[in-house]
């Protein structure tokens, strides 16, 4: 059995930038209002027979998704940047590129890169852990992290 999640409908949602270095186009700056859905299969179980209750569903992404908003997401492991500081301020540098933002302003991701692909890992990762704890018979974790409505990477995570 599985349930869905419209992440457009659900409001699960964050407002970010990132940058992918050395990327043509994605290797500046720049941001997304990215949407967030999400299936879970399983086996039913508990008290209501449910899969998983489509409310901690939601409750896990959003609080995901409020950690990542209005902020900056930086890959702590792209070996294109390099990195002078990420205690204080962050700074890194890009190639010839300098960098240095308030700390608050910025999300240190234990990620190669913050693309689509990686996102929806992290998220579906992370969810699937936590919904394993309420749920040993969750199957599958499928995220797709969209950059905008009409393009998005999925990901599977499996038992």
């Amino acid at each position: 059995m599985k349930i869905i999640i419209n992440g457009i409908h659900a409001n699960l949602r964050f407002s970010s930038a990132h940058i992918i270095p050395k990327h043509e186009s994605c290797g500046v700056i720049h941001g997304h209002s990215y949407i967030v859905d999400v299936i879970v299969e399983g086996e039913r179980s508990g008290e209501f027979g449910f899969v998983v209750d489509f409310k901690k569903v939601k409750d896990i992404i959003r609080k995901m998704c409020k950690k990542m908003d209005h902020r900056v997401l930086i890959p702590l492991k792209n070996p294109n940047i390099n990195f002078k500081n990420i205690n204080g301020p962050i700074e890194f540098s890009i190639d010839k590129k300098d960098y240095i933002l308030p700390f608050e302003d910025c999300l240190l991701l234990d990620l190669k890169s913050t693309s689509a692909e990686d996102l929806s890992e992290y998220f579906a990762e992370e969810l699937y852990y936590k919904l394993k704890e309420i749920n040993n018979e969750i199957s599958s974790v499928q995220i797709c992290v969209n950059e905008g409505i009409g393009q998005g990477a999925y990901f599977t995570k499996n038992s």
